[in-house]
């Protein structure tokens, strides 16, 4: 491919690690992970190979919600830094090549928020039409509380103004009315102000939360919400040409599909990328069952994206592990397989764990997870402490059980901080997972570690530009434990199987013009396989193994035809 026709299109093949600033690095000894900290760990990124950092909130907050309470949307909070260390922060990171993107979350406002504190002083105050309000809950309103462990309402009643207003959330955080045309445009001058610092994009939380008009009294006269995203989507353009937005869309693939723009423009004018929620939770199913068929019949499934846009792909994130678009008997499966004790779960919807835990540190299934997340086709997203192998604290309150502090050494704290006995933001993790023996320090320069693996996908996801830019399709083969599918550009293909199952075998594929006696080069051993009549091919897989096959070319063949 010619890298001058897709190098603004930096995404598409991008490694996009995501992180805390306040879990990251304690650089001053208050406990607290901050900005400077986090800098002086950048290059630990650059080994790995990361290619973008996503920030999660780091603006003044109250900590009702781990951040995302915002009360100033302009600022950095005093704890993690100044808007100098931040800057110097994503200066660095640009320097080592790497770009940075930051959660945009402007569904809600933290309830001391000054426009909220304004809002509710009076029926007749400026910023009153900032927030959606109502005398009484309306019947046609949204429905579905996002922490029922905590809310049992959407509305909580203000008895300073008595009315009600809306929060998808906590009570405290009030929606924004982005149907106001003051709000949209406040929302634009905050992309403005922090792209023109440095980032690249925004991860926009809670996507169908923001652009909802459900119960509000002049819903069938608002403009058309996707519009609106589709405005956003511009004014970044013009603000930052190769800037992007990364939606968190949590919708059946046809609903989340409207959300990258016009189904009738094949280049995609709203959401950059689109998180692949379905296919994380076919995934794991697929994992518990030891079969493929869940996965695969996902990615026969999902919609292509347009293009100039992407799906993201991830193993886990920075919530609980949400597995609400299973079906009940499906759900139970992962749960039973995954997270059987009621302290496991969350919200009966989802897990609060990490991965490694999850398969009782079960190295081969860990790595067929991360082989997935670098070979299907989307751009793979990291959370922070993935790369070697973190787990949970489930003495943690609800999802903070994987939001625990970074595990940099075999200290008592994980190098995350100096201090002693410090006031930490989250316990770290204790026993078999803790930074005793899963730590960054001593997986740096060990060739068998998880970390070192963890690079090795990553150089050959970025060496394989088939997996980001090919099509692809999913291949049957006859056993029901493996996935194949294959990537494919005109000048190149690679053929990835895996095996959900722990037995050994030989799985036979027959890739679509493939022609007898062609070789498929190993990735990773560089081992050849030689295909049969009809493109069969017959590849032998370890349990929970996985191969990339390479389909050499005529460079590295001469004397075969040209791969498929």
């Amino acid at each position: 491919m010619r890298l001058t026709r897709t190098s603004d299109l930096w995404w598409k093949n991008a490694v996009v690690y995501c992180l805390d600033v306040e879990t990251y690095q304690d650089s001053d000894g208050d406990g607290t992970g901050d900005f400077a900290g986090l800098t002086q760990r950048i290059d630990h990124l650059v080994r790995l190979g990361v290619t973008c950092v996503w920030l999660m909130p780091f603006y003044p907050t109250r900590e009702r919600d781990d951040g995302y309470d915002i009360t100033d949307y302009y600022a950095v909070d005093p704890r993690l830094g100044t808007l100098g260390d931040f800057t110097e922060f994503v200066r660095t990171a640009r320097d080592r090549g790497i770009r940075v993107i930051a959660d945009l979350v402007v569904n809600h406002t933290s309830d001391h928020h000054p426009w909220f504190q304004d809002a509710r002083s009076s029926r007749t105050s400026k910023f009153r039409d900032w927030y959606v309000w109502c005398d009484t809950p309306p019947e046609d309103g949204p429905e579905g509380v996002v922490f029922p462990d905590a809310e049992k309402s959407l509305w909580e009643y203000d008895r300073t103004t008595e009315q009600y207003y809306l929060h998808r959330f906590y009570k405290q955080q009030p929606d924004l009315n982005v149907a106001n045309p003051a709000v949209r445009d406040e929302i634009a001058r905050i992309m403005g102000f922090w792209t023109q610092l440095g980032l690249s994009g925004f991860r926009v939380d809670a996507v169908p939360f923001l652009l909802e008009t459900d119960g509000q009294r002049d819903a069938d006269q608002l403009p058309d919400p996707h519009e609106y995203l589709a405005d956003l989507r511009a004014f970044l353009g013009r603000r930052c040409g190769d800037a992007v937005l990364l939606g968190e869309v949590n919708l059946p693939y046809p609903d989340t599909a409207k959300f990258f723009g016009d189904a009738e423009s094949s280049r995609g004018d709203e959401l950059t990328m689109c998180f692949d929620f379905i296919g994380m939770q076919q995934m794991y199913l697929s994992m518990a069952r030891g079969e493929a068929a869940p996965l695969a019949a996902a990615l026969r499934e999902r919609p292509a994206a347009p293009r100039d846009a992407h799906w993201a792909t991830f193993v886990r994130n920075h919530d609980e592990l949400t597995l609400d678009k299973l079906a009940d008997d499906e759900r139970a499966e992962v749960f039973a397989a995954f997270g059987p004790e009621k302290d496991m779960q969350l919200y009966d919807r989802g897990l609060r764990r990490r991965l490694p835990p999850m398969v009782d540190g079960d190295r081969r299934r860990v790595e067929l997870a991360y082989s997935l997340l670098f070979s299907l086709p989307g751009t793979p997203v990291l959370f922070y402490g993935e790369e070697i192998g973190m787990g949970e604290n489930l003495a943690a309150e609800g999802r903070q059980a994987v939001r625990t502090p970074m595990q940099w050494t075999p200290d008592k704290n994980g190098g995350f901080t100096a201090v002693k006995d410090p006031e930490l933001p989250n316990p770290v993790v204790t026993g078999a997972f803790g930074p005793k023996k899963v730590n960054a320090h001593d997986q740096t320069h060990d060739p068998d570690s998880l970390m070192s693996r963890m690079r090795t996908l990553i150089e050959h996801y970025r060496e394989s530009p088939e997996l980001a830019w090919g099509d692809y399709q999913v291949i049957d083969t006859d056993d029901p434990g493996v996935l194949a599918h294959l990537s494919s550009l005109t000048d190149g293909a690679v053929l990835v199987l895996h095996n959900f199952s722990d037995r050994s075998l030989t799985a036979s594929v027959e890739v679509p013009g493939l022609k007898g006696g062609r070789l498929l080069t190993d990735v990773f051993t560089r081992d050849t396989v030689k295909s049969a009549a009809a493109g069969l091919v017959d590849v032998a897989l370890e349990p929970y193994g996985y191969r990339w096959l390479r389909i050499n070319t005529p460079l590295d063949d001469p004397d075969r035809a040209t791969a498929v």
